[in-house]
């Protein structure tokens, strides 16, 4: 076996910070070797900042589908025959359009994107077909335990009405209108909303090209300013049934924080240890020990004003009471044992090798950028994580676990 190398020097290259005319920020990772660009624009307009159920989820699928000069056979066609990638990533904060091209037919695939942010048409006959499309793929994946205890959980920690909390049914799709899909864009999709994020090889032409095209396209407007309240309630033990099944899917956790809590580095140390990686503690004891089952997590996400940690598996009907027990008993190992040194020098290494493949290439770093950036951190903060990370010790991990593993405070679901 080779010996083992400390990872050291995790740097972000720093981005060039540009504005558009528009007032858009460009934040440019100008690395590679390969004459490719990566452009993607990302737009404050998930869910917080909705008036109708379900706008952010169909507006920028339906952005591709028209515009005044094409049509989404023409859109799909043109980038197909420039070998350029266009993608409508959407997450609960945010939606993004993602661009890939070849540097030497940017030229040609740029204008057509900057079409599609100035005046898309939303044709009927798409948005029918996209709402016929999603509510055959909701039936489907409502017959799933794993969908239904995410669903019931997330509703439980933030409530049935909050903008993470609820969930989307067949019905919630009818009740979108073409309407709501225009007003949703044109009050989101602005330049006060906008953050550019561009890299590659990039040269002074692209550059003009980007003002040229997208400094005249995005719609104006005022960053969108929103207030959610905080769902206050109880933890709970919820079981639902589902006929026919042989599984049952668990769900166990709690409402924490966004990255920018004290405890989002801590956290992202102690729930490796717990189930965030495949030598995790519950995947040694519930997977391999006994056997009951393929895959168990858990997970921190944070979004963009709050968060939750869970525990999430799908075991035997037989398995399921002796799971929660062994959950149980992993979270009280934490808070009642040291972590033991090897161990945690192995999750630490593991986590800074992950750290130091997000800055692979240009495409890479340009997300970690834009990770950072977007929840409103700077770049630096990727540098603090990797230090916290090297000199988190096991009594912190301890003092960690007894702050937030408490049975008493956490809910389940099961399906």
């Amino acid at each position: 076996m080779p010996d083992i190398q400390e990872v050291s020097n995790l740097t972000v290259p720093r981005p060039e910070v540009w504005h558009l005319s528009n007032g858009v920020p460009v934040y440019e990772t100008n690395l590679g070797t390969q004459e490719i660009i990566k452009l993607e624009l990302v737009f404050y307009a998930g869910r917080p900042f909705e008036k109708k159920k379900l706008a952010a989820r169909c507006t920028p699928s339906l952005i591709k589908e028209g515009t005044q000069s094409y049509s989404s056979a023409d859109i799909a066609e043109t980038m197909d025959f420039y070998g350029a990638t266009l993608s409508m990533p959407f997450s609960m904060d945010t939606a993004n359009v993602l661009l890939y091209s070849l540097t030497k037919h940017f030229d040609k695939v740029l204008p057509l994107l900057a079409e599609m942010l100035s005046g898309p048409t939303f044709p009927q006959k798409e948005l029918d077909a996209f709402i016929q499309r999603n509510r055959q793929r909701l039936q489907v994946e409502l017959t799933k335990n794993d969908v239904k205890a995410y669903r019931k959980f997330t509703e439980l920690l933030f409530g049935k009405d909050h903008p993470y909390g609820y969930n989307s049914f067949p019905d919630t799709y009818s009740d979108i209108k073409r309407s709501d899909v225009v007003d949703h864009f044109e009050e989101n999709f602005t330049t006060g909303n906008c953050l550019i994020f561009l890299s590659g090889k990039i040269t002074g032409e692209v550059r003009q090209q980007i003002e040229e095209h997208l400094g005249k396209a995005i719609l104006p407007g005022e960053k969108r300013k929103v207030n959610l309240s905080k769902f206050q309630s109880e933890p709970q033990a919820i079981n639902l049934p589902n006929v026919d099944k042989l599984q049952r899917a668990i769900r166990v956790g709690f409402p924490s924080f966004t990255r920018l809590h004290e405890d989002y580095n801590g956290m992202y140390v102690l729930n490796t240890i717990l189930g965030g990686y495949f030598g995790s503690r519950l995947m040694t004891n519930i997977r391999e020990d006994k056997g009951y089952t393929y895959s168990i997590y858990s997970s921190n996400d944070s979004m963009l004003f709050d968060g939750y940690f869970s525990i999430a598996s799908e075991v035997g009907n037989d398995s399921a009471t002796d799971t929660l027990k062994q959950i149980y008993h992993e979270l009280d190992r934490l808070k009642n044992e040291p972590v033991p040194a090897g161990e945690l020098a192995m999750v630490k290494n593991y986590l800074l090798g992950t750290l130091l493949t997000n800055l692979d290439g240009p495409f890479n770093i340009a997300e970690v950028v834009k990770a950072f950036v977007v929840e409103g951190l700077p770049v630096s903060a990727f540098e603090d994580m990797a230090r916290e990370i090297k000199s988190f010790s096991s009594e912190a991990i301890q003092q960690l676990a007894n702050k937030y593993f408490n049975k008493k405070n956490m809910w389940e679901v099961i399906v």
